[in-house]
């Protein structure tokens, strides 16, 4: 599934090409994704402009000029691709597709939402009522901003009997983190994926913080991860896997490993059914 920094490169996509345009066409290519698309949707969106766009956690949201926003939730496989309006027949699996005007100083533009899987998802709510939409209440701050701090992981964290990779991948907690960033900072910070939330010390907690941002920062500026179906929407990779420092790689050697016999490298896990990577000579 895309994590923040994926959906963060997507919604930088769509900005890039969508926001002050006027939506000339939208066509809904079958009733339903994961739920049904809300009643009227195509005549909602057709002669709507843009007028911005935002980020929550993993959901995009893009505004329009009526003062309705427009919610998107990649799943596990959806994507979205854009393309000149010229480059012809639909994709395959592409079940929305909006499209820009062409003028003298633009090609025009065909934004389709393709998604084999169908566990994504599109949604209409107030502008002004976003952050009470049932998708988006109660999900805990944005890591990137500048309200994440120490104090506000450190309260998030008190008194929490579950290991630190649960309680950071908790939605709750923090927005937008998933298996491959939480595991890499937890790697940078030197923290046991392991460890009980609740016994991660004050100055653990402030590199943890610090990890975090910097791990982000970097992935959205190499495009994200590109892991199975996710590209950009230009249909360029993400590279920032090339840069991954323990995750997917069991059994290699991280960047300060002394190798056999004083370390056998990188280990994974089974927490809550998903992997965990890690080094268990530097991680405690």
């Amino acid at each position: 599934m895309p994590e923040l920094p994926e959906v963060e490169t997507v919604m930088r996509g769509l900005r890039a090409r969508l926001e002050g345009q006027v939506l000339v066409r939208a066509r809904i290519n079958r009733p339903d994704m994961r739920w049904p698309f809300p009643p009227g949707l195509a005549q909602r969106l057709t002669g709507a402009r843009v007028t911005g766009f935002r980020r929550r956690a993993k959901y995009i949201l893009m505004r329009l000029d009526g003062g309705d926003s427009v919610l998107i939730h990649l799943g596990m496989s959806g994507r979205m691709v854009i393309a000149p309006v010229s480059n012809g027949p639909d994709t395959m699996h592409e079940h929305l597709t909006l499209e820009t005007g062409p003028s003298a100083a633009d090609p025009g533009w065909r934004v389709a939402f393709v998604d084999p899987r169908r566990f994504g998802s599109v949604d209409l709510v107030a502008t002004d009522a976003e952050d009470s939409h049932r998708l988006l209440a109660g999900i805990g701050p944005e890591p990137l901003d500048a309200d994440f701090n120490p104090a506000v992981l450190a309260e998030a964290l008190a008194g929490r009997r579950t290991p630190i990779k649960a309680a950071l991948l908790d939605q709750r907690n923090v927005a937008g983190l998933g298996n491959i960033y939480v595991c890499e900072a937890l790697y940078r910070a030197g923290i046991s994926p392991e460890r009980q939330a609740q016994d991660v010390t004050t100055a653990e907690v402030k590199k943890l913080v610090r990890a975090i941002k910097a791990v982000l920062g970097e992935a959205i500026a190499a495009g994200g991860s590109s892991l199975r179906d996710y590209v950009q929407p230009d249909g360029e990779l993400g590279y920032f896997q090339h840069a991954w420092k323990v995750y997917g790689r069991e059994g290699e050697q991280c960047e300060k490993c002394p190798g056999p016999p004083g370390c056998a490298g990188v280990a994974r896990i089974v927490q809550s059914g998903r992997s965990s990577f890690y080094c268990p000579r530097l991680q405690r």
